[in-house]
């Protein structure tokens, strides 16, 4: 009981105001880290019982000229760590020098930080190190965690006056394509009404993302049919049976059921993530299970770590282990300044978050900022069959914006990185869409070196 006390002291004792620090050095990194990290802790909402964590990586080219990014990765519940080190921040695993045991840190030299100063923010509370000070607290939903978004954005930047004046976009990918406009509403509404701090809002950027599950889902079997995983036939019954609708099946409509478990059985094997990779099924070391994406990516599981080395298949999924590894490191978490006892174990992705999805289709919040002056960025992967490219340019195009550049390749390298096309409307507005060629879910972690030139040409306004 005794103990249980010092632990809530322990915890309101850090509540009163938010609190940062310096990293200058992590375990599986050899020397001082090149580039300045600070994380720290913003509290938010009722009595500040939510406490968010971030990671902050100022750009290594310019800070006071660099554009400022609120990433936010899926899920809902994926860790930002999960962000930084597996998709654009400045440090990845190096696999060729890790082991079970001891995984080791290298530089990425596709970071994003080499062009951008990133807030990597834990949101919504219980994912990756945030956490609340009551249980209650950890009840969130898609509007309610983009308030509290908000309310972190300007908190820190009320303690970070610096970067008020650097170009401000909100990022994110998968899941957070739900959440990512209802923030950049807020902002912007925020800034018309004159609440502080003014932020200098310019725009969004958002990868493989979740609009409308229920649409985005559906068109896996459009998207399978393209990438001939589907058969003409099979697809074309299916399209007929169960009239273009195959998630809110009628369970009376045998003919569409029959189809849709034909269907099932030709995509069983395939990785949704990238259709090109072999599909591999995993345990984490402590035998909880891993998924990308709740509803979006499941896995069976499958203990890899017992298998031995030379009968085990390639697996991008392994990957991941190492985060596990290394994020519940007590050394770790001492080096990120972590509070000691706030969160039992760190999960790149927390399956028990309490989360109502009560957004159902952001594309709302896109048709209301296409009447603003913000620009916007949206990227796939084109072998993203969790989240298809297909379903993305529909909703795009539902906005009735004016077509301005017609789909066109872009190059990286002299070789074609994907295919673009730029929508407007009048002299304000602007949306470039386009696609990463080989790219999955999501399209950083496979094609780093296109994906961070063609975020470094859009801050900079250039043609992709």
């Amino acid at each position: 009981m005794l103990h249980l006390l010092l632990l809530l002291l322990l915890l309101f004792s850090n509540v009163g105001r938010s609190r940062s620090a310096v990293v200058k050095s992590l375990p599986g990194f050899s020397g001082d880290l090149p580039f300045k990290l600070e994380t720290g802790y913003v509290g938010v909402g009722e009595l500040q019982e939510v406490q968010l964590f971030y990671y902050f990586i100022e750009s290594e080219r310019s800070p006071k000229d660099d554009p400022l990014l609120l990433w936010l990765t899926g899920g809902p519940g994926c860790s930002a760590l999960s962000g930084l080190l597996f998709e654009i921040g400045p440090l990845q695993f190096d696999y060729s020098d890790s082991s079970e045991n001891r995984p080791v840190l290298k530089l990425n030299p596709y970071s994003w930080t080499k062009i951008a100063n990133i807030i990597f923010l834990d949101a919504p509370v219980g994912t990756g190190f945030s956490y609340a000070t009551a249980w209650r607290a950890y009840n969130s939903s898609d509007t309610s965690s983009a308030t509290q978004t908000y309310e972190f954005l300007r908190k820190w930047l009320m303690s970070h006056p610096r970067f008020l004046t650097n170009p401000l976009y909100i990022t994110g990918d998968s899941y957070s394509g739900v959440v990512v406009p209802i923030i950049v509403k807020e902002v912007y509404d925020g800034n018309e009404a004159g609440r502080e701090p003014p932020m200098n809002l310019k725009g969004y950027v958002l990868g493989n993302p979740v609009t409308c599950e229920v649409k985005d889902i559906s068109q896996r079997i459009p998207f399978g049919h393209k990438t001939a995983l589907i058969s003409d036939e099979l697809y074309e019954s299916t399209k007929k049976d169960c009239n273009g609708d195959y998630v809110n099946v009628d369970p009376t409509n045998g003919a569409c059921l029959t189809d849709l478990e034909m269907v099932s059985k030709r995509l069983e094997k395939i990785y949704l993530a990238q259709i090109l990779e072999p599909i591999c099924n995993f345990m984490s070391p402590n035998h909880t299970r891993l998924k990308w994406s709740r509803s979006i990516l499941e896995e069976n599981i499958i203990n890899v770590v017992s298998m031995p080395l030379q009968s085990r298949p390639w697996c991008r999924n392994y990957n991941y282990l190492y985060s596990y590894i290394w994020a519940n490191d007590r050394n770790v978490q001492e080096a990120l300044h972590i509070r000691e006892g706030t969160k039992p174990e760190w999960d790149r992705c927390n399956e028990s978050l309490s989360y109502t999805k009560d957004v159902l289709n952001s594309v709302v919040y896109h048709r209301y900022l296409s009447k603003t002056s913000l620009r916007a960025l949206i990227y796939s992967g084109d072998h993203d069959m969790a989240i298809p490219y297909v379903g993305t340019l529909d909703w795009i195009r539902s906005l009735n914006l004016t077509l301005l550049g017609m789909w066109s390749p872009w190059f990286v390298g002299g070789q074609v990185a994907g295919y673009s096309t730029l929508y407007v409307v009048g002299m304000k507005y602007d949306l470039t869409y386009t696609t990463i060629k080989g790219g999955g879910h999501t399209a950083p972690e496979y094609k780093p070196k296109e994906c961070f030139a063609m975020v470094d040409r859009w801050f900079s306004y250039y043609p992709l």
